[in-house]
C-alpha cells in the first residue's frame, strides 16, 4: 500500500500502528513517500517498527502529491505482480485502515478499481470544514459531467484499491506523461487515466475521521481550484 506524507509526524505513528491490525489480517506491504517533509516524516517512519515491511522513498524538497503518487505508484509497479492489490490513503489520520479488508473483498468479488467514496449510503463524514466539503461537492460535480464515469461518485477520495495489472496498463499507455497534476487533482486523474480499459468501479461507504487528524490542513483552497480548472483544460484521456 502507498503512504504519500508531507510534514506527518504527528500522524503517522498512530496510522502504521492502526495498519498493524491489517497486517494480522492480510499480507501487507506498506511504501512511504516522504514528499520534502520539514518535521521529521521519514525519520518516523523508518523509526516504525512493526508486523509488516516497511520502505520509505524520499523528495529532496516537495513536489506536490502528484508528483508523490507518481514515484510511489511507479515505485510499486516496479516491485509488484499483475495480480496483486494496491492500496492508496491519505497519511493525515483521516481514513480509517480498518475499511482496508473491505476494499479488497470488493476486489475478490469482481472490482478492478474499489472506492472509499463520501457519497455512498452509510458514509461518515466528521470534521471536514465546510469549504472543503463545497470544493469537493464541486469538483464532483463538475467532473462527473465532464468524465462520466460507471459506478464512480466519489471522483477526488484518496482512499482506494486498485488491481496492480490495471495501474500497469496505465503506466505503459502514458508513461511520462502519467499523473502531470501537482496537487490535489492528481486522484482524479489516476481514476480517469484507467477509464479506457472499462475497468469494473465499485464504492464503498467511507469512514472520514478529519476531527482525528492533527496539524494543519494541506489543502489551500484557491490553489486546489487552480489546480482543478488546469487539469480540466489539460487533460485527455
Amino acid at each position: 500500500m502507498l503512504l504519500c506524507a508531507y510534514n506527518e509526524a504527528e500522524n503517522l505513528p498512530g496510522l502504521l500502528a492502526d495498519l498493524e491490525a491489517v497486517a494480522r489480517r492480510l499480507p501487507l506491504r506498506v511504501l512511504v513517500v516522504d514528499d520534502g517533509s520539514e518535521d521529521g516524516t521519514g525519520e518516523v517512519a523508518r523509526g516504525r517498527p512493526g508486523l509488516y515491511p516497511l520502505e520509505v522513498v524520499s523528495h529532496g524538497h516537495n513536489r506536490g502529491l502528484g508528483a508523490a503518487l507518481r514515484t510511489g505508484l511507479t515505485a510499486i509497479l516496479d516491485r509488484c505482480r499483475d495480480g496483486d492489490v494496491v492500496v492508496t490513503m491519505d497519511a493525515d489520520g483521516s481514513h480509517r485502515p480498518a475499511q482496508i479488508p473491505q476494499l479488497v473483498e470488493a476486489l475478490r468479488q469482481g472490482a478492478d478499481v474499489v472506492i472509499a467514496s463520501r457519497y455512498r449510503q452509510g458514509s461518515r463524514v466528521l470534521g471536514v470544514p465546510f469549504l472543503r466539503r463545497l470544493l469537493s461537492l464541486g469538483a464532483r460535480a463538475v467532473l462527473s459531467l465532464r468524465f462520466p464515469f460507471p459506478g464512480v461518485r466519489d471522483y477526488t477520495s484518496g482512499y482506494r484499491a486498485y488491481r496492480a495489472g490495471l495501474l500497469r496498463r496505465a503506466w505503459e499507455r502514458y508513461r511520462e506523461g502519467w499523473i502531470r497534476s501537482s496537487g490535489f487533482a492528481a486522484a482524479a486523474e489516476i481514476l480517469l487515466t484507467l477509464r479506457p480499459f472499462r475497468p469494473v468501479v465499485r464504492e464503498v461507504p467511507l469512514d472520514l475521521r478529519y476531527d482525528l487528524k492533527r496539524g494543519v490542513s494541506k489543502l489551500p483552497p484557491l490553489r486546489t481550484i487552480r489546480h482543478y480548472l488546469r487539469f480540466l483544460m489539460e487533460f485527455r484521456p
